[in-house]
Parts: C-alpha cells; sequence; structure tokens
C-alpha cells in the first residue's frame, strides 16, 4: 500500500465517521421530537379526562375514528374553552353534541355534484 491509497483510506474513513455521526444526531434529534410529541398527548388526554364525562370522551373517541383531524380540532378548541372558563367542567356528552353541531356547520362545506353527459 503506498502513501497515495492510505491518504485515500483515512480520508475515507473521515467520511464515514462524519457521515455516522451526523445520522446518529439526526436519530437523537427525532427521538427527542417523538418523545416530545407523545408527552404533549399524554398530557392533552390527561387533562381531557378530567374535562369529560366517560359518555362525551367515548363520543370524541367514536368521532377520532372516523375524523382523527377533526377531532384533535375539537380537542383543542374544548381545552381552550374550558381554561378560559367559557365551558364548565365537566362537559357532558349533550353539550359535546351541541358544540359539534356548531362546529361542524360552521367548518362543512357544500359538495355539489355535476354530472355532464357526453354530447356526440
Amino acid at each position: 500500500m503506498n502513501a497515495n491509497e492510505y491518504v485515500e483510506d483515512a480520508e475515507l474513513e473521515e467520511i464515514k465517521r462524519r457521515k455516522l455521526i451526523e445520522l446518529q444526531r439526526r436519530l437523537a434529534e427525532e427521538e427527542r421530537r417523538r418523545r416530545a410529541m407523545e408527552e404533549a398527548e399524554a398530557r392533552k388526554q390527561a387533562l381531557l379526562r378530567r374535562i369529560l364525562t366517560p359518555e362525551a370522551r367515548q363520543r370524541l373517541a367514536n368521532i377520532k375514528l372516523v375524523r382523527p383531524d377533526f377531532a384533535s380540532f375539537i380537542e383543542d378548541q374544548l381545552i381552550t374553552l374550558v381554561q378560559s372558563g367559557r365551558l364548565p367542567i365537566p362537559v357532558t356528552d349533550e353539550l359535546l353534541r351541541k358544540i359539534l353541531e356548531e362546529v361542524d356547520s360552521q367548518t362543512r362545506r357544500e359538495t355539489k355534484i355535476r354530472i355532464r353527459e357526453k354530447g356526440w
């Protein structure tokens, strides 16, 4: 092995080492973000358990199965409204239904289906 090959091998090893360090850093950052999101979700769910009756929690869980984004939006809104004192604790199933109807009527877009006949 001549000196030139040794230098190339050393450079290659240095590049590999830097790439490995960068990959480890990215994985650690990703893991930290995942944990933070899990902790935030756990805090949110604990708060929802305190402010919702079991029936209201079940209704929200059913909605989450079908429309997860909408359910998450409703959860955030409920927490905000309770923290600002605009909703009583506990939020009952009946009150949750009223809130859902109101929010759904404001956010739902009317869909129109048009059928055009192909003209020959």
